[in-house]
């Protein structure tokens, strides 16, 4: 019903104018999105393998409140033990090594840790965040004391302002970016010895039209009064190895997270402003790409669900980077795993809040250990370990062959994938890059269309079409030209036909009434008076125009370009039929109602007719901008979206003048009689779900009666 829906928008506005949950095969299932938003089957690409306690471990007393979990570059896992005011640190098959609890500080007392909450590894350091003693203290990879950093100083702290450091990531020039749980201003940037740097990447906040207006209007005493609009903070951190950094926050307004999940720019992009997951560079900028169907942002498809608890976006409290530029967060609230790729695609995610081997209660930190990743469960005092399958290793290797610039192997490898799981997106668009950076644009063309990829999909098309256009450039000019002036020649011999039939004196045939539609859309104040007073129109031509126009919709239905409908959503022809017809006669209807109240002089039979003609420009322009639409790309697709408003404007100024000269009415009252054509087809609708749903009610109680006296019987 689309169809139907964009008519009547656009004809009313011109009359103004003128006048996921996971598969429930698997817990721990893998899936992507389809074009609508529900989740395609796909092959696990990580497995439970065992779930990690610190009985397993050696230790003697458990964990409590566990905050974060970090690995180095030899496999060791580090585990920040919020709860008991310690650092675990377990080797690479998760025995105990040794604790980071007491130690003897830079002035040579006894010192504890307080309620640490982050941790990262470097080269030669361990940064951690004692989140309680407000500052950070740093050890040696031989786990002995080096030093700690205070909190820093600077103006740019608000006064009286608490720091309380969370998370924290180390660059390799060792430039600390800290994330604090007090602090709006955005991620803090100290140098190694902890002198304050600078702020990058505040979280932007929302406020409404009406709340920036009234504050104009407030005095100073009055706004120090009133609610503070002022950042959100974040909640975690991590860096790649090119220093860009990934910051997570769940204090996001909800309702501007959902819009900004949910939303994606007329251009294909999406903003980033509100969406938990942000990605900067050293300068602060926000430079994520999100190219995928949805944006990185945990769950997308939440309006359904019927818990209160499950509802809402993802709550993301932890980002890892992974191999090959792939990345993972976590999402609290459902206890999910989601990881994407550079480009902000979606390619795994897995998780549930079960009792079942390898699930987790209450996510709180991930990160890699090789080709495993490991799941902090805060609440159950253990994490889980997932080894990566046969499918994630293929999907990996596929990922790292095309990073690395080996587009054959890459092709080799999503193919692998694609056999795993025919319904994986960025395999086809993997394997279309691929193409495309070979010059084979073709065979690209294919990839993306699987895909719905009308981004790339236009960039091959450029390339093909200029391949095509080089050979062939001369035949189509000369093709073109002799298509302009042949139509030309025939509106030329339509105007002379037109013009003979006037002054002949002989009885009107039916071509003269088609033929005459020409003269009607180009002089509209002669063409109607003529139709209405000179008999030059008649019911069957106008019924011709009327059929035309639903033909010539099925026929942008089936043959419309790929930019313009990727998903191919074709319609029986008689949803066209209804999309043209029921419009139309709620116009005429309407229109002929009120006009006999208004002294209107058309009748309704003048009405119809004048309708039907009015339709022709429609027509007219869509069968040309239907045939170019399969030759644009997605950057020129405004092309025919300018065409096809041209057409619908069109026939509405000529209804608006076929209103004016059937019912012989002046201007102002014309334009009277338009506003209330359209409040009558809105009558006429509701009369008509009115009835309807009383019709229902009838037939139900009915039915409801016959069943009961069948009972009793």
């Amino acid at each position: 019903m689309k169809k139907l829906i964009s008519f009547l928008t656009i004809l009313l506005a011109v009359l103004m104018l003128a006048a996921v949950p996971v598969s429930a095969s698997s817990a721990y299932q893998t899936y992507t999105y389809s074009i609508d938003g529900e989740p395609l089957y796909s092959p696990d690409a990580y497995s439970a393998k065992q779930s990690i306690d610190a009985a397993y471990m050696g230790m003697e007393d458990d964990f409590k409140n566990p905050s974060d979990l970090c690995v180095d570059d030899q496999k060791n896992v580090y585990i920040v033990d919020s709860g008991n005011n310690r650092v675990v640190i377990l080797d690479q098959y998760y025995k105990l090594k040794t604790i980071i609890s007491e130690f003897i500080n830079d002035q040579g007392v006894p010192d504890t840790l307080n309620n640490p909450q982050g941790i990262f590894i470097s080269d030669d350091r361990i940064w951690i965040c004692d989140t309680d003693s407000n500052r950070i203290v740093i050890f040696n990879r031989d786990f002995t004391f080096k030093n700690i950093l205070e909190a820093p100083e600077s103006a740019l702290f608000d006064e009286g302002s608490i720091y309380k450091p969370v998370a924290i990531a180390v660059d390799r020039y060792n430039r600390l970016f800290v994330v604090s749980s007090t602090t709006y201003q955005g991620i803090i940037i100290l140098t190694e010895d902890g002198q304050f740097q600078n702020f990058i990447g505040a979280q932007a906040v929302s406020i409404t039209v009406w709340q920036k207006l009234w504050r104009r209007f407030q005095t100073k005493e009055q706004r120090t009064l009133t609610k503070s609009y002022v950042s959100t903070e974040y909640n975690n951190i991590a860096i790649n190895e090119d220093g860009l950094i990934y910051c997570t926050t769940s204090s996001i307004d909800e309702a501007d997270a959902a819009t900004a999940v949910q939303q994606k720019g007329s251009d294909g992009t999406i903003d980033g402003t509100y969406l938990p997951v942000k990605q900067f560079n050293t300068k602060g900028d926000e430079i994520m790409r999100r190219t995928g169907f949805w944006p990185p942002a945990g769950e997308i498809q939440y309006s359904t669900v019927s818990s209160e608890e499950l509802s809402g976006p993802s709550t993301i409290v932890d980002v890892a980077v992974g191999p090959d530029k792939t990345w993972t967060i976590i999402d609290q609230k459902r206890s999910k795993i989601y990881t994407y790729d550079f480009n902000g695609n979606l390619l795994f995610a897995f998780g549930d809040n079960t009792s079942m081997l390898g699930s987790v209660t209450t996510v709180k930190a991930v990160d890699y250990q090789g080709t495993k990743m490991l799941v902090l469960d805060s609440s159950q005092a253990c994490f889980v370990v997932y080894e990566r399958t046969e499918y994630g290793d293929i999907l990996l290797e596929a990922i790292a062959a095309q990073n690395s610039l080996d587009y054959d192997y890459a092709i080799s490898c999503w193919k692998k994938v694609l056999q795993h799981n025919s319904n994986f997106d960025a395999a086809y668009v993997g394997i279309g890059q691929a193409y495309y950076r070979n010059g084979d644009y073709q065979e690209s063309l294919e990839y993306f269309t699987h895909a719905y990829d009308t981004t790339n999909w236009s960039n091959s098309y450029k390339e093909a079409r200029k391949d095509w256009m080089s050979k062939g450039l001369i035949p189509v000019l000369v093709g073109i030209i002799v298509l302009l002036v042949v139509v030309s020649k025939l509106f030329g011999k339509l105007a002379k036909h037109n013009a003979a039939v006037a002054i002949s004196g002989k009885k009107i045939t039916y071509w003269d009434e088609l033929a005459y539609g020409f003269h009607v859309i180009m002089h509209p104040f002669d063409g109607f008076w003529d139709l209405k007073h000179e008999k030059r129109g008649s019911v069957r031509a106008s019924l011709t125009f009327i059929a035309m126009t639903m033909l010539i919709f099925f026929y942008q239905d089936m043959a419309e370009g790929y930019v313009m409908d990727p998903y191919r959503d074709y319609m029986f022809i008689w949803v066209d039929i209804i999309s043209v017809g029921l419009p139309l006669l709620l116009f005429i209807i309407a229109n002929w109602c009120l006009t006999t109240l208004f002294d209107g002089e058309g009748s309704f039979k003048d009405v119809v007719i004048a309708s039907g003609y009015a339709l022709l420009p429609v027509t007219l322009i869509t069968l040309p901008a239907t045939i170019l639409s399969n030759y644009v790309t997605d950057s020129e697709k405004g092309i025919i979206t300018f065409l096809l408003v041209v057409g619908y404007v069109w026939m509405g100024l000529l209804l608006v003048a076929g209103t004016q000269v059937t019912h012989d009415y002046t201007t102002g009252k014309n334009f009277v009689t338009i506003l209330g054509t359209i409040v009558g087809i809105a009558f006429l609708m509701f009369i008509a779900v009115l009835f309807s749903t009383l019709i229902v009610k009838l037939v139900s109680f009915v039915v409801n009666i016959v069943k009961e006296v069948q009972y009793r019987m």
